[in-house]
């Protein structure tokens, strides 16, 4: 994006002409990927000429004449919100969410809405109307979920940002699979209204997938006042780390996750930041407060329209179903062991700005092994759901040609120094620089963009 904002601010391209490289771009590869479910191509027109005249008056910001995409949660003004399922087909937005109008507020051109999971539960599914996005870097792979479409999206070059939101990983999942950035913002800090809800009381985080840390940094500075932006470029000398490296040693994981994850971790040391192994929280304990709040909070929600004969997919609505054999007291249970597991994330971070672990365990799994029904993916990323600390995965590298993710974990309301460790780790390697090998990339990388 800070190519792209250049050219714009310098005005050897115009807003206009950026608008139209993203939709050709989108024209030209999303019949391959299938991530953009609707474009406003009108409103983005009109957003895109008013950037013109702020840019010919030497005003605005960073994010201005920017494109960006919205996930299929949050409303857009006269379009419809439907989750991804056929039993919210026709629910037309009266207005934009809150962070969609925030983004615009900044000068941002919204391009219009990109695919998600059957209400932000379980993917990819088939018997839903319309097809999964597919993972850029290989089109027989999954991108993850929920937010499948704003991650493959922003890999395949149609947005430079994309909106997405994160209940139990939705946002770091999708990046690491698709080798882009995906901040999950400390909890609160990024207005959740218009946003559809799945675990509202502690989980749901509404954030940026996005190509770089600083196209991250300019969304949360546009939609929560922060100075990340500011804070990115300051490299990784003096920052000290801790790696939660017991975190990736699972049976589950690929067997070469630790090499890579290993290299990674080196980078950042060479890069300057001062990194020594940590015994993280119990992840099993973690994980499972956060899928008992998962399943009973979605059971609440949809409860009513589960007992209808709206049409609901068949994965979606056995997620939801597994609420109805825990109980009030089980989710006030797990409500109550929040904290102290948030306070054990504290103490790992005593003494230092981050933790590092890995993302996902394995790269993107192919999607033919979804056809009969869904297979467990192994994520890192549920427990900073439950304790509210900021947590962005960013491309660590890639095997058999598929990104993996490294994350990294900040003290709550700490996002720009996880947003400052992850464009460290950017500028000490070259993984963010690579490209899924999608045709017809060399008009829109002539404007500059990321």
């Amino acid at each position: 994006m800070a190519g792209l904002g250049l050219r714009l601010r310098s005005r050897k391209a115009t807003a206009e002409a950026v608008l139209d490289a993203h939709l050709g771009r989108i024209r030209e590869a999303d019949g391959a990927v299938a991530a953009v479910w609707e474009l406003t191509e009108a409103r983005a027109r009109e957003a895109a000429r008013r950037a013109d005249r702020t840019l010919a008056e030497g005003g605005g910001g960073p994010l201005l004449g920017i494109p960006f995409l919205v996930k299929d949660t949050a409303d857009m003004a006269g379009l419809s919100t439907t989750c991804g399922s056929a039993a919210m087909a026709g629910r037309v937005a009266e207005g934009d969410a809150a962070v969609v109008r925030l983004l615009c507020g900044a000068g941002a051109v919204p391009l219009g809405k990109v695919a998600t999971y059957d209400l932000g539960t379980v993917g990819p599914s088939f018997d839903l109307p319309r097809p999964p996005a597919r993972n850029p870097w290989d089109l027989s792979r999954i991108t993850g979920g929920s937010s499948s479409g704003s991650a493959a999206a922003v890999a395949a070059g149609f947005a430079p940002i994309a909106v997405g939101s994160d209940t139990a990983g939705s946002i770091r999942a999708p990046a690491a699979y698709c080798g882009c950035v995906g901040l999950k913002p400390t909890r609160g800090l990024v207005l959740a209204e218009g946003v559809f809800s799945l675990a509202p009381t502690l989980l749901d985080t509404v954030g940026p997938l996005a190509r770089t840390a600083a196209c991250a940094a300019a969304f949360l500075d546009a939609v929560a006042g922060t100075a990340a932006l500011a804070e990115v470029g300051r490299g990784a000398a003096g920052l000290r780390v801790g790696y939660a490296r017991g975190w990736a040693e699972a049976p589950e994981a690929a067997p070469w996750l630790l090499l890579v994850l290993d290299d990674a971790v080196a980078a950042l040391s060479l890069a300057g930041a001062e990194v020594a192994e940590v015994a993280p929280p119990d992840y099993a304990l973690l994980e499972a407060v956060g899928a008992l709040l998962i399943h009973t909070e979605g059971l609440a929600i949809h409860r009513e329209a589960m007992r209808s004969d709206l049409p609901h997919g068949r994965e979606s609505y056995k997620s939801l179903a597994a609420g109805v054999v825990l109980s009030p007291q089980d989710r006030e249970a797990a409500l109550a062991l929040a904290p102290r597991l948030a306070a054990e994330v504290d103490r790992a971070l005593l003494g230092r700005e981050a933790l590092v672990t890995a993302t996902t365990l394995t790269p993107a799994l192919p999607m033919q092994a979804f056809r009969e029904g869904s297979v467990w993916t192994p994520m890192r990323t549920l427990p900073f759901n439950v304790t509210g600390h900021p947590a962005v995965s960013v491309p660590m590298g890639f095997v058999g040609g598929l990104p993996l993710g490294l994350q990294v974990v900040a003290r709550r309301g700490e996002d720009a120094t996880a947003l400052r460790v992850a464009a460290a780790f950017e500028a000490a390697t070259d993984h963010a620089l690579r490209r899924p090998p999608l045709p017809g990339r060399e008009a829109w990388e002539r404007l500059g963009a990321p």
